[in-house]
């Protein structure tokens, strides 16, 4: 039936991968990238469009040659022809079933709500059959441990969830010998148009847990639209539209996914990343929501926790267990609906739509939300807010609002950093986008020395937890060992005591506070929680949605032109080297994969597909011009005499080897005929335990660095701070020494961080002649970038203090391990 077992080391059967001629329905490599561009890329209004192709025609007509497309008709024509990777988009129809009134019918129940949805059978085998997923990609679950013994979570199939259901298939014997393709679901709405009439769009999303999670976050199509889910609306907000409200939800996300049904059952075969066809066993597996929706889901009550039966009014008890469907139906058996309601938030009438599916339970299904949770909901929404209100309460209303605009002083004057948002005007700004409370998060808790929640989230965010930093996770929010005064929950009493938050002895009945108690549980079940972010999902709508909203509102015009699996380079690439004129070198072209340096803005990170490098650093490919081309005047011209001297020291040690700078009687080299070339940025590749890998091109007045000392040891006790005055190259002998750097050191004022706020403290080196002191070093002993946050201390920082001249005010700068994951890890 599922045919015969292959020899082990067997080669799979050839996959057959598109003709690189075919440009279907394009009728070539031209009409295709260029309807990528006008469509896609620059998203051309529809009369500029037709003006444009009115001028190629007229420009090739004598040639007896026309245009790619005769209009915007004709190109929307064709477009609309694109086949969606041979899976067609589906619509069924829903109506309210039950009793219609006979006069004063509300329009909900009359109203059919469409529903448009991919086959989930067919999406799923597209995601197993895609090559590019091959070394991204577990076949079984696992349990993984370091040399250290201690267990290790990371990707999906590594947590406890993809074992234990192994076990549960292990007990048919129709399912041995299949491969487990847990099935990972997430929703959220979002709204594409305000100003039009609030255009609200409910997408949901599927992907599947074999994937890793590092390509989860990459974006590479691991993660697939599934459906439109509907939305309805009423002006009339009773409970009986409500409960259809509900049920509907449940009742169309059970018809959408009704084509796995069979395979969780019964294997299937199905082709996998490698070439091999393997029998494959599915199961609803995990689902990411946010708060409210976790509630729909699990057809709970707001206020109460879908994960554990807490009481509402103590969602800080000790005395709850975690919920499960046989606990649910436990529940209804045995209570009346207003007993579920008051004793177990239960809205027993309705029926949750994973009970149409064998071992799935959504009380097991509900992943932790970095994203809207942890980072919007407690950050943004509790923290930020309550201490507002506990300056307020403690010191009066003038009072705060003079120490709020200190703070607000503080967070505007924290220096620049790539990819980090500037706040010229503090924390109060109308609208929080999720991008601006992750910026503000990473600056704001460190000016006002709050570090226990920051360390919750950076240890959630990590791309791999073993037993250590699962304690060190729970150390952070618990209180408890020698943490106790760093905790988070130590700290957030004092909002409880002030009479910010509800001074009730049993907790802060916060839901999303209460989230966090059940973090490391989860990473257990489903490895890092990084790899099942709301994030994703959300991020998945500008493509997904947003854009193509902009372009058109029909489904047929959902297109993805990177999905066509056309050829990779450009249309001149392509026609050049069918020309043979790429071979004579007659015209240069950038590539994309070149390894050199390249030319990139300020702030700006860029995602890196390179091989896992702890980190790798060059300059720019051009130099800055109008600068000096000799040393000595170059040396003149940035203020620093001594470069000329610390440069033969540099040069000297490059040549022999020898690191001393004080040695005596040593002869240093000639650089007085030395051209000099002058850099205004370098380039910091790095790899990053929670994140991709980033290009970050970084000015030139405002470059704190890592340099590695000592590799053997840990933390900052190997690494120094130095402050980047000048990037440069320069020739000796006919070698060009490229690149190099000027910098100032800084040394840690301490043994240890800062007890307050767990990030060390650094201050800037001085000679005996109160100079600061100097040094030329390689870039490549550069490990990464720092930033640096000044000790404002307990006075109020001047009024002039600007981020521009904050680094040269003060006596010492916290060293910000908050500014990235990658900071985070070394930092300590």
């Amino acid at each position: 039936m599922f045919g015969n077992n292959l020899l082990p080391g067997t080669q799979p059967t050839p996959q057959n991968g598109p003709d690189k001629n075919d440009w279907y329905p394009f009728t070539s490599h031209v009409k295709f990238e260029t309807a990528e561009f006008l469509f896609t890329t620059s998203q051309m209004p529809q009369s500029h469009v037709d003006r444009l192709m009115q001028l190629w025609t007229a420009s090739v007509l004598h040639h007896n040659e026309w245009a790619p497309f005769v209009d915007h008709v004709d190109l929307h024509q064709v477009i609309n022809t694109i086949p969606h990777g041979d899976i067609p988009w589906k619509s069924f129809q829903v109506k309210y079933a039950g009793k219609i009134p006979e006069c004063n019918v509300h329009g909900w129940m009359s109203k059919g709500y469409d529903i448009w949805f991919w086959d989930p059978n067919a999406v799923v085998k597209t995601l197993l059959g895609n090559p590019d997923f091959h070394k991204h990609f577990n076949y079984v679950p696992y349990h993984e441990f370091e040399p250290t013994e201690q267990h290790r979570w990371e990707n999906f199939i590594s947590g406890n969830w993809a074992w234990h259901h192994a076990d549960i298939l292990a007990k048919d014997p129709a399912m041995h010998g299949a491969m487990l393709v847990p099935i990972i679901l997430g929703s959220d709405k979002t709204t594409v148009s305000v100003a039009t009439g609030q255009n609200d769009y409910y997408p949901l999303y599927l992907s599947i847990g074999n994937i890793h999670n590092n390509t989860h976050q990459a974006h590479c199509n691991s993660v697939v639209l599934l459906a439109f889910l509907t939305i309805p609306k009423s002006i009339e907000d009773t409970a009986e539209f409500r409960k259809f409200r509900c049920q509907l939800f449940h009742t169309t996300l059970a018809h959408i996914l009704s084509s796995l049904r069979d395979g969780m059952s019964k294997p299937e075969v199905q082709q996998c990343p490698d070439g091999h066809f393997r029998c494959t066993a599915y199961a609803l597996a995990a689902y990411i929501a946010e708060y409210p929706e976790q509630v729909l889901l699990s057809c709970l009550i707001q206020g109460w926790c879908p994960i554990c039966t807490s009481m509402s009014n103590n969602l800080d008890g000790h005395d709850s267990v975690l919920r499960s469907h046989q606990h649910m139906e436990f529940c209804i058996c045995a209570f009346v609906l207003v007993e579920l309601w008051d004793q177990y938030s239960v809205v027993g009438n309705l029926m949750p739509f994973t009970n149409d599916f064998p071992h799935a339970d959504i009380y097991k299904m509900l992943t932790p939300d970095l994203l809207h949770q942890t980072i919007k909901g407690i950050f943004k929404d509790h923290l930020v807010t309550w201490i507002g209100k506990y300056l307020k309460i403690t010191h009066g209303e003038a009072e705060a609002n003079w120490i709020l605009d200190d703070i607000n002083r503080r967070i505007a004057a924290i220096p620049l950093y790539p990819n980090l948002q500037h706040f010229p005007e503090g924390w109060r700004f109308k609208q929080w986008t999720g991008d601006d409370s992750k910026a503000l998060m990473k600056v704001y808790l460190p000016a006002i020395e709050v570090s226990a929640f920051l360390d919750f989230c950076y240890y959630a965010q990590r791309n791999s937890l073993d037993e250590t930093a699962l304690g060190n996770l729970g150390e952070a929010l618990q209180c408890g060992g020698s943490r106790c005064n760093k905790c988070f929950h130590h700290h957030h009493c004092v909002f409880q005591e002030t009479g910010v938050c509800d001074n009730r002895p049993k907790g802060f009945l916060l839901p999303w506070q209460h989230s966090m108690n059940h973090y490391q549980h989860l990473i257990q079940e489903f490895g890092a929680p990084n790899g099942l972010c709301s994030s994703i999902t959300e991020s998945k709508h500008i493509k997904a949605v947003k854009q193509l909203w902009r372009c058109s509102n029909r489904f047929e015009a959902l297109v993805n032109f990177k999905s066509c699996s056309m050829l990779k380079g450009s249309i001149l690439s392509a026609t050049m080297e069918e020309s043979d004129i790429l071979h004579h070198g007659d015209i240069g072209l950038d590539n994309d994969n070149d390894s050199e340096g390249s030319d990139v803005d300020d702030n700006e990170v860029q995602v890196h597909d390179g091989p896992h490098v702890l980190n790798y650093v060059c300059l720019a490919k051009t130099p800055v011009c109008k600068y000096p081309s000799s040393l000595d005047a170059l040396a003149c011209h940035v203020q620093h005499p001594n470069l000329p001297l610390l440069t033969c020291h540099f040069l000297h040690s490059q040549l022999h080897n020898d690191t001393s700078q004080s040695a005596v009687n040593v002869v240093l080299p000639d650089l007085s005929d030395s051209p000099v070339s002058v850099f205004c940025s370098t380039i910091l590749t790095f790899y990053t335990p929670s994140d991709l890998s980033g290009l970050g091109g970084m000015h030139l007045e405002c470059i704190w660095i890592f340099l590695e000392q000592d590799p053997d040891i840990p933390g900052m006790g190997g690494l120094h701070i130095g402050r980047v005055f000048l990037f440069f190259s320069f020739t000796y002998d006919d070698i060009k020494y490229n690149p190099c750097a000027l910098i100032q050191w800084f040394s840690n004022v301490s043994d240890g961080p800062d007890k307050d706020t767990g990030m060390w403290v650094v201050q800037p080196d001085y000679d005996a002649n109160g100079q600061q002191e100097l040094e030329v070093v390689h870039i490549h002993s550069i490990l990464h970038g720092a930033h640096l946050i000044p000790v404002y201390g307990h006075t109020h920082p001047p009024t002039d203090i600007q981020y521009t001249n904050s680094l040269d005010v003060f006596q010492a700068y916290y060293v910000n391990k908050y500014i990235d994951h990658h900071t985070f890890e070394i930092a300590f």
